[in-house]
């Protein structure tokens, strides 16, 4: 008898490629260049994303237009913010569209895109850049691994 090819479940590691793009087709992301693996349930793919892994099998694809509330949430006005111009270092080449690390005060870092820059402030922007956005997110996976699944045998 021969086992079935294991189906994506939570606590599988899966290989796969993966994009996510704009309604408009704009790709924002993709791992074309190298496979990303991960454990479905770490935390690496947001709850929407892995909710269209599961049941797929090795070789299976899977399309799904997330909403932004299933996606990175609505745009929150209160996460951009004017910051004095000497909060960065003076010899810093800022611009519109650049994506800067800033540390935060718990240590861990966070991503911001500057908006404007004038002499004396400089506006950041601290939401995630698909904020806001309906995503299509498209799945091949490669390989599906539940060896690492404990069984209630």
């Amino acid at each position: 008898m021969n086992n079935p090819a294991p189906e994506l479940m939570p606590g599988s590691s899966v290989t796969l490629h993966f994009s996510l793009a704009l309604t408009d087709g704009t790709v924002a992301f993709d791992t074309e260049d190298e496979a990303m693996t991960c454990i479905l349930g770490d935390g690496t793919l947001l709850p929407g994303l892995e909710l269209a892994l599961y049941g797929l099998k090795s070789g299976e694809e899977q399309t799904l237009t997330l909403t932004p509330e299933q996606a990175w949430g609505e745009r929150n006005s209160e996460l951009v913010k004017e910051m004095p111009r000497s909060d960065f270092p003076p010899d810093a080449e800022l611009e519109a569209g650049q994506v800067l690390a800033f540390s935060l005060p718990d240590g861990d870092e966070t991503m911001g895109t500057v908006l404007a820059v004038e002499e004396a402030q400089v506006l950041v922007d601290f939401n995630h850049p698909l904020s806001g956005q309906t995503v299509v997110f498209h799945a091949r996976v490669l390989e599906v691994d539940n060896s690492g699944i404990p069984t209630n045998n």
